[in-house]
């Protein structure tokens, strides 16, 4: 098994799928930076290896990924840091969704906040039921999504019911998470992986340019029905206020945050 110089991520090709393992278990896999950019650079390495006909994405200890490591946003300073931290995020969602083989969510524990956005950028997901999916900032950080990401939680669960987790910080459950469609199927956890390989290889065994042209097309579909709009005011409203100051530094030291709307 590969892995990044940090050990954060780590990458094995099992015969035609290549799996790549978020591995901060300390930090419920919480991404860091360069937890992003081994992530791109993985989407792109995969474009360029003809022998990998799948890619699936998992994480260590029964967690898949729980959000962006928190600690990092205490260095923003100016609104250029968030507009380029949400703009990287855009680049590794869109190399997650172009890359030319299917790509698989094994999805474990916590998919909240970047996991969830990371999951619905991925073509399948499988879950154990132990799954729990969301993005709870409305009661943790007080920041935003770029619109492309509220796209795609649109696209992947509806929009009432994008709208209602969001506003409430709630959670979805396996059977829930399933019920919207989200999922393909809800695995027991000791056969999860599994069968994320074996999925990965009944996808290697169909025509790659009918699913490529799938991936693209579905791609298409969606940008037409949600069409992304300029969201600079949003994230100036959302990381420029005391409120994200607030919850940073609540979430850090394990305290209910005290909101004030500015």
């Amino acid at each position: 098994m590969n892995q990044n110089s940090a050990g954060e991520l780590l990458l094995e090709q099992r015969g035609v799928a290549q799996w790549v393992l978020f591995n901060r278990p300390q930090h419920r896999n919480a991404l860091t930076w360069a937890m992003y950019d081994g992530l791109l650079a993985a989407c792109e390495a995969v474009n360029a290896d003809h022998s990998i006909q799948a890619l699936a994405l998992a994480g260590v200890d029964h967690v898949f990924a729980a959000g962006t490591d928190i600690a990092q946003f205490r260095d923003f300073a100016t609104e250029q840091d968030a507009q380029e931290y949400e703009a990287h995020g855009n680049a590794v969602m869109s190399a997650l969704e172009s890359v030319r083989v299917p790509v698989i969510a094994v999805l474990e524990g916590a998919c909240t906040g970047a996991g969830a956005v990371i999951a619905s950028a991925c073509d399948l997901r499988i879950a154990a039921p132990s799954v729990r999916f969301g993005v709870p900032i409305a009661r943790t950080l007080g920041n935003c999504l770029s619109h492309a990401n509220y796209a795609r939680l649109v696209a992947l669960l509806g929009f009432s019911r994008t709208k209602e987790i969001l506003m409430t910080g709630r959670l979805l459950d396996a059977e829930e998470l399933r019920a919207t469609g989200a999922l393909a199927e809800v695995v027991a956890a000791e056969q999860l992986f599994d069968r994320a390989q074996s999925l990965a290889e009944t996808l290697a065994a169909n025509a790659p340019l009918t699913i490529q042209a799938t991936k693209l097309a579905m791609t298409r579909v969606r940008n037409r029905l949600f069409p992304v709009e300029d969201d600079a005011d949003i994230i100036r409203m959302c990381y420029m206020s005391q409120d994200f100051r607030e919850g940073i530094e609540s979430f850090l030291a394990k305290r209910r945050p005290e909101w004030k709307g500015e």
